[in-house]
């Protein structure tokens, strides 16, 4: 055996304390949780604008640096002395092998560039013919010309043959390098090109005119800065920024992050340069750890000062629930006093708040459950004699479904022995036979009537009034009970207006009313006398259908004719009863909007009078009249007919009533059996029944109306049970027949007459 479980157990002050305590620190923390998201998104909007903005005024500054390089050597190329030099180069011819510079326009060019680099007009300076020769001066005898003269390589050519260009980025030598290649025009003819290259010094005019803090990197390498930081050694910064930027796409995205340089936290804008020779970017600067430090400290401040809130919200509540558990302890001891059985505990009301009204209803509840539990004991035991009624009750409805199973399953043997015994009828024997088999057809008849009432009584029905025939209501009524009112010695005497109109009413509701009232009275006579007489008598009274049910027992006591529709009101003794049946009955005849109204006199048996009132519309229900006539032989001639049904003795017994007729018959055990011979044959009618084992008969008529049509409107269908209201309505909607069992031979004959015919 597993030991039980110790389960904790908490005091009210623990219970109110910790969740205000954990209320209270959510709210600090999410407080303080939105305040810094607050700031820190504002801090984070200001710094990103600020670094949009210097984006946008470093592309603005790179684009007027493109255009004064433009201005300032197209002025240089526009120059007389220039010109007057340019004139020196001979036309040429890209296609032919190239003619040389002579001697002196190579010496007087030359001598032009030096002058221009003596002038400082540019760092390095190379002249291209249209030819493809060149002559390169540069200030820094360092320099690899050769290097110059390959990033010059494109915008010479575009300038050769007449394209546009503007100023372009070179890195040579570790140094930045703009990049102006200008058309030699001489008489509207375009002799060759010259190309300028100067130091970019783009950082130092952003960061002298912004003051925003700037690295430009080639090919994810620090090539020049300018930082707050005069002291700051290149390799450092290279090595910081290498550990902290991840490698630049090519092209470079323009994108704002956070990255931390020497502890200092920053937001840094990506700029891509455009450079046809190598992968350049600037990283622009904003310095946010300022910022984050006071709101870092901001956040610390607010956090001790929610922490002291908190100590002190807690020791009051805690105070507040100490005196708040002083009169919920007082009513703890009145709630153990009247556990104990102890209902005269009151406990002492000392303030007028909630409390007060608390300990005053609490009170009041003592007071109430003194004398709830008076009469509680009192309803006990009428619930333990109720208890006793309901379950007789429960057994009586079971036993009600049980009879209706065995009167379904009799359907079927009834049908075998009433159809061989009119065969028999039709054959050749002795008188002496033909009495007997009389006899038998006649008893199974009378079964007949008896289960099909059974069934009727038994099955349980939705609601549904219509015109009905309260003298054939009260004729299934005495076939239910006839063997229990003959064994009981009761006579039945019947004065039944064979004019009398229709009511309407739920047949089978109306049914049990007359059931239970004439077996009541059955029981009556049967408990004090040994013979008794039952005289149900019908009649018009005005514009009601009047029943009248008179018993010969001994009456009713006039301290109880005021009692017998109470509910679970009985005089039998207990399991005898459940006192619901005249109850039952009362509501019932109530619902119709009619009247029972018991009388009795003491020695002299019981009356009940009903009323129900007249309908003037017509029964809509049809009946077929099966009319008897003497059996053809030779109707069934040339016609094949198919039976399929799960009981053996009902297939033999129809087959022969129908080779009797002439009729080819064959047969068929189940749903399955029954379509695989009509997928063989040809028929020109089917009997079906209507419950079998695994496909049932409205699965084999669905079956036939999608491969057969003009079979499917010559099926019959048969069954043991009462068809429901919704069989019936499918049957009346697909216009087909179907016949009850246990049917005779006439009614077989015509079902299949009338179905042919169709």
């Amino acid at each position: 055996m597993e030991p039980a479980k110790t389960k904790i157990q908490f005091s009210f002050r623990t219970k109110v304390l910790v969740p205000v305590v954990v209320v209270m620190v959510l709210l600090m923390a999410t407080s303080m949780w939105l305040a810094y998201r607050r700031v820190y998104n504002q801090m984070q909007t200001e710094a990103r604008n600020k670094l949009t903005q210097s984006g946008r005024e470093f592309t603005y500054l790179q684009d007027i640096h493109a255009n004064e390089m433009e201005w300032r050597y197209r002025n240089i190329v526009n120059e007389p002395k220039f010109k007057a030099v340019a004139a020196l180069v001979q036309p040429g011819n890209p296609s032919h092998t190239p003619r040389p510079v002579d001697t002196s326009a190579q010496k007087t060019f030359r001598s032009l560039i030096n002058e221009l680099i003596r002038d400082k007009v540019a760092d390095a300076i190379i002249l291209t013919t249209r030819d493809g020769q060149r002559l390169t001066a540069t200030r820094d005898p360092l320099l690899n010309t050769q290097e110059f003269e390959t990033h010059c390589t494109d915008s010479v050519n575009l300038v050769l043959h007449g394209l546009p260009f503007k100023s372009d980025l070179a890195l040579y030598g570790g140094r930045l390098f703009d990049i102006m290649s200008l058309p030699i025009i001489v008489d509207g003819e375009t002799r060759g090109a010259i190309s300028f290259g100067v130091p970019n010094t783009l950082e130092n005019d952003f960061y002298q005119l912004t003051h925003s803090e700037i690295i430009l990197r080639a090919n994810n390498h620090v090539i020049a800065y300018k930082l707050a930081n005069p002291d700051l050694r290149p390799e450092a910064l290279r090595a910081e920024l290498a550990a902290q930027t991840p490698p630049a796409t090519h092209p470079p995205e323009q994108h704002i992050r956070p990255i931390t340089l020497f502890g200092e936290r920053y937001l840094s804008l990506t700029v891509s340069l455009n450079s046809a020779n190598s992968q350049l970017d600037y990283l622009v600067l904003y310095p946010i750890e300022n910022s984050m430090q006071a709101l870092e400290e901001t956040q610390r401040q607010t956090l001790i000062g929610s922490l002291i809130a908190i100590l002190i919200g807690t020791t009051i509540v805690s105070l507040i629930v100490h005196k708040a558990a002083a009169p919920l302890k007082q009513l703890r001891t009145g709630a153990e006093a009247i556990g104990d059985g102890d209902f005269s505990h009151h406990v002492t009301v000392k303030s007028h708040d909630e409390f007060g009204e608390l300990a005053q209803g609490f009170n009041r509840m003592t007071t109430n459950l003194k004398n709830s539990r008076d009469q509680l004991e009192s309803t006990v035991q009428r619930l333990k004699t109720t208890q006793a009624q309901l379950v007789q009750s429960e057994k009586l409805s079971s036993i009600g479904e049980f009879i209706a199973g065995i009167a379904h399953e009799l359907n079927n043997p009834l049908t075998t022995v009433m159809g061989f015994s009119e065969l028999l009828q039709q054959d050749n024997i002795s008188p002496e036979h033909k009495t007997s088999v009389d006899m038998i057809f006649k008893n199974a008849q009378r079964c007949q009537k008896i289960v099909h009432s059974l069934l009727s009584f038994a099955r349980r029905h939705q609601p549904e009034r219509k015109p009905v025939s309260v003298n054939r209501l009260i004729e299934a009524s005495l076939d239910i009970l006839s063997y229990q009112l003959r064994t009981s010695n009761i006579e039945i005497i019947t004065h039944l207006d064979p004019t009398l109109p229709h009511a309407m009413a739920d047949s089978h509701q109306i049914q049990q009313v007359f059931v239970n009232i004439i077996n009541n009275g059955r029981q009556a006579i049967e408990a004090h006398q040994p013979h008794g007489k039952i005289t149900i008598t019908t009649e018009t009274a005005g514009h009601n259908v009047r029943i009248t049910i008179q018993d010969t027992g001994p009456g009713i006591p006039d301290t109880n004719l005021s009692k017998i529709f109470d509910p679970f009101f009985t005089t039998k003794e207990v399991g005898q009863g459940t006192g619901l049946g005249l109850s039952l009955c009362y509501g019932i005849i109530q619902e119709h909007d009619g009247t029972i109204i018991p009388s009795s006199k003491p020695g002299q048996g019981a009356t009940f009078t009903i009323d129900l009132p007249i309908t003037y519309e017509t029964d809509n229900s049809t009946t077929t009249t099966i009319t008897t006539r003497t059996p053809n032989k030779l109707e069934g001639a040339g016609k094949q007919i198919l039976i399929i049904d799960d009981e053996e003795s009902i297939l033999e017994m129809v087959r022969e009533i129908l080779n009797r007729q002439g009729y080819h018959v064959d047969t068929a055990n189940n749903g399955k059996a029954g379509l695989a011979r009509l997928h063989q044959n040809q028929y020109d009618l089917i009997l079906c029944d209507w419950k079998m084992p695994g496909i049932n008969g409205r699965q084999v008529y669905e079956e036939l109306r999608q491969t057969n049509p003009a079979l499917a409107s010559h099926l019959i269908f048969i069954t043991g049970d009462l068809v429901s209201e919704k069989t019936r309505q499918f049957l009346d909607t697909e216009k087909i027949l179907c016949l009850a069992k246990p049917f005779s031979m006439a009614e077989v004959r015509t079902a299949i007459t009338k179905t042919l015919a169709t």
